[in-house]
């Protein structure tokens, strides 16, 4: 078994409270937002252990998985009306979303992607927020990112050398009048030579 023992000089492990508002998500024509309550990931050898900071194994058992995440998303109204009087969503509120991006920044400042941190990929969605919060599964980490640089560089190492990233994930949609909103959430991903779960064998 081996253990992630020590990260590259300047890199520390991350780990990235979602803030409930921020200003990006209150920005826009719409009459509508999205509060971001959660953004979970999992390795994908465990996927079943989501947790607010992701240990992403780059090479598990001699091949490459994917890393999934969770988003739970809620919707808000600009004008939520009086305590006496509370706003009511209708379905014109309604917020689809269509698609996500995800880039990976590190605390020392450097970000070229395929030299300091994997590269920066968009891909769908296909959710609606209603009057309840939705919980979405995305990807956080794609297998291609693993088989480049600089990740592809920490395998073999036994753990013994690590990148740690922030995730910025921007997720774009609209309401049902067809107004753009987007929200942003953040989550930490140390990337390693983790060591394989127990019963799959080993690296």
């Amino acid at each position: 078994m081996r253990r992630a023992r020590a990260l590259l000089p300047g890199l520390v492990a991350v780990a990235v409270s979602v803030s409930a508002c921020t200003t990006p998500q209150r920005a826009g024509t719409s009459s509508s937002y999205l509060i971001v309550d959660a953004l979970l990931g999992a390795s994908g050898a465990e996927i079943a252990k989501l947790s607010t900071v992701l240990n992403s194994d780059v090479a598990t058992n001699g091949g490459v998985l994917q890393d999934p995440g969770e988003i739970t998303l809620r919707l808000a109204l600009r004008d939520p009306g009086t305590t006496n009087s509370p706003s009511a969503p209708s379905s014109l509120n309604y917020i689809t979303l269509s698609r996500y991006h995800v880039r990976y920044l590190r605390s020392d400042g450097r970000n070229t992607p395929g030299v300091d941190v994997p590269y920066a990929f968009d891909s769908g969605l296909g959710v609606t927020v209603g009057e309840t919060s939705v919980k979405a599964a995305i990807t956080l980490v794609r297998i291609q990112a693993k088989l480049e640089a600089p990740l592809k560089a920490l395998v073999g190492h036994g753990g013994a050398v690590a990148i740690s990233t922030i995730a910025a994930v921007t997720f774009y949609g609209t309401d049902q009048t067809g107004r753009e909103v987007s929200a942003v959430a953040n989550i930490g991903i140390n990337f390693a030579d983790w060591a394989d779960p127990a019963g799959s064998g080993g690296n």
